[in-house]
């Protein structure tokens, strides 16, 4: 019977399960933990989606099945009402607190999100500066009056590694660049997460063709049309807070709402914006080098997992930078099959 806890005396790695938006993250974490069972080790699953937090966003986030919720305990879904705002710092609180009740109940956690900051934030040396009220207003204000293109170009001048990492449109992003900025006397970049863990972990990354990625998109986006997206939208959007009402599909089933689109427009629209935000993800994944790439629609997916979890399981914990070379690591994009070696 395989131990929660390794004759070196540590917890095992967190499995943590990354990639784009309908890649099969779900999926493949209940196969994990029942396969890990089936060899006498717990193992539960914890969510690092911030949509799925929210109670009622059922149908938009994707939130896992009624039937993958009993097969293996889920945590961190329904855990905040719409109204209550969300962040990666609050997440790296309860996330961290559910990882050690984990471990001292012998459970292995498996971490499963599309955000690549909140996956991250969970295992990685990762701090999160405060926030100051007053400096945040002040630079919302400048960005109504201004033009968030100018407090970007004031961050380029200030901080050019950090603006070279952002999107010169994200508003949001620029203004708690320079927020933080203001709190700390620091250059922004200073305070960037690098790839180091603090909790030892396995990443496994889901890659998928192009192609059939933007196919699965689709058919999730009908399912979530035919699965009542409008009625979902239409009940909670009196009570969307500012985080929850940022989950896509959720301001364009309100523009069909208030008239300003049809129904069909509002639909691609939802699965353009998915794409688009699926190859950001990818992105933002692929930048991680220890992070180990396994074709998403193999057939031998599951033992390809087992097999790079138990080659982590091997190594001794002291490469926190995920630098093991005994762990098999197959490139984003690759799609190589893995043959055994």
């Amino acid at each position: 019977m395989r131990s929660a806890i390794d004759e070196k005396g540590g917890a095992p790695p967190i499995i943590s399960i990354v990639g784009p938006t309908a890649s099969g993250k779900t999926s493949l974490a209940v196969r994990l933990a029942q396969a890990l069972g089936e060899q006498g080790e717990r193992a539960e699953i914890i969510n690092a989606d911030p949509y799925q937090m929210y109670r009622g966003m059922d149908v938009g986030t994707a939130k896992p099945s009624a039937a993958e919720r009993a097969a293996v305990p889920h945590h961190l879904i329904d855990i905040i009402e719409p109204e209550e705002a969300m962040s990666a710092a609050r997440f790296q609180t309860l996330a961290r607190a559910a990882i050690a009740d984990f471990r001292a109940r012998g459970i292995r956690p498996i971490l499963v999100g599309g955000s690549g900051l909140y996956a991250r934030a969970a295992i990685d040396d990762i701090a999160f500066p405060g926030t100051d009220p007053v400096v945040r207003g002040k630079l919302e204000e400048r960005a109504r009056k201004e033009g968030p293109g100018v407090l970007f170009k004031e961050l380029e001048e200030r901080d050019p590694a950090a603006a070279a990492r952002m999107d010169s449109r994200n508003a949001r992003r620029t203004i708690r660049a320079l927020e933080v900025m203001e709190i700390t006397g620091r250059p922004y970049s200073a305070g960037l997460p690098q790839y180091r863990y603090l909790l030892a972990a396995v990443q496994l990354g889901l890659d998928v063709d192009r192609e059939a990625l933007d196919r699965r998109i689709g058919q999730r986006t009908e399912q979530m049309r035919q699965g009542g997206l409008i009625e979902e939208v239409r009940a909670l959007r009196p009570r969307l807070g500012a985080t929850a009402s940022r989950a896509l599909g959720y301001q364009q089933v309100e523009d069909f709402l208030d008239g300003a689109i049809n129904e069909d427009d509002a639909f691609d629209l939802i699965a353009r914006k998915t794409r688009r935000l699926a190859r950001k993800q990818m992105g933002w994944f692929g930048r991680d080098p220890r992070v180990h790439w396994l074709d998403a629609l193999a057939p031998d997916l599951l033992e390809r997992a087992l097999a790079v979890v138990a080659a982590a399981d091997k190594d001794d914990g002291s490469k926190r930078d995920g630098s093991d070379d005994s762990v098999i690591r197959h490139p984003l994009g690759s799609l190589v099959a893995h043959d055994g070696a």
